[in-house]
């Protein structure tokens, strides 16, 4: 029991499902000081998909093909996220808990304004996680990084808020959506089916006292 809440538990399930199994081959982690500098030197679009995928703690992919439709609620305090209107996501099951992002704190506002830019219905950004690669392969300032390093990042910024009891592993299983379905913590799967799809559902699922932390 002792070691299922353990937070290197967290890490490994992070890191598994960021896409490698091999430790050495695992992208390095980097710290949300150097990601938001990169960043805010970049395009709108670019922006905007790489605070989500760090508030969101997910892969590059998943927040660059959000659109608008899938932001059930932008304010400069809180943003709703839907996983299951994206692409991938209406492949998994629509009554997991992981399905909503409610991001707060840090850079929620600085969101909210470039979501306002954005254009309905599209991507959030065109560029690929190969292309994501590539660009940073050509900076100076990103070099020995990769698009996986977002989402080890986030995860690894976590990790002291566990060791601090600030934080439960479940939750942080829930954003990084590697959440097991009967874990401590989770709605059933038939609550979910009756609760539906809402903005209070969202917010009960409690992913913004983790997001506020990122």
């Amino acid at each position: 029991m002792g070691f299922e809440n353990h937070p290197l538990r967290v890490l490994a399930k992070a890191l598994r499902g960021g896409g490698a199994a091999i430790p050495e081959n695992q992208a390095t982690p980097i710290e949300r000081r150097k990601l938001v500098s990169w960043a805010r030197q970049q395009q709108s679009s670019v922006r905007l998909a790489v605070l989500v995928a760090w508030k969101t703690a997910s892969r590059w992919a998943e927040a660059a093909n959000l659109s608008s439709v899938q932001f059930l609620l932008v304010t400069q305090k809180e943003v709703i996220v839907d996983w299951f209107q994206t692409p991938k996501g209406r492949t998994q099951d629509p009554f997991k808990a992981s399905r909503f992002a409610v991001i707060q704190g840090p850079l929620t506002a600085e969101i909210a304004v470039l979501y306002a830019k954005c254009a309905p219905f599209a991507p959030l950004s065109a560029l690929t996680t190969s292309a994501l690669d590539a660009l940073w392969g050509q900076s100076t300032q990103m070099q020995g990084y990769t698009a996986h390093s977002i989402k080890r990042g986030a995860v690894k910024h976590l990790l002291p808020l566990l060791t601090s009891g600030k934080l439960s592993p479940h939750l942080i299983d829930r954003l990084t959506k590697h959440e097991e379905e009967g874990g401590p913590g989770t709605l059933s799967r038939t609550t979910l089916r009756y609760a539906g799809g809402d903005v209070d559902l969202a917010r009960a699922l409690e992913t913004g006292k983790v997001t506020k932390h990122l």
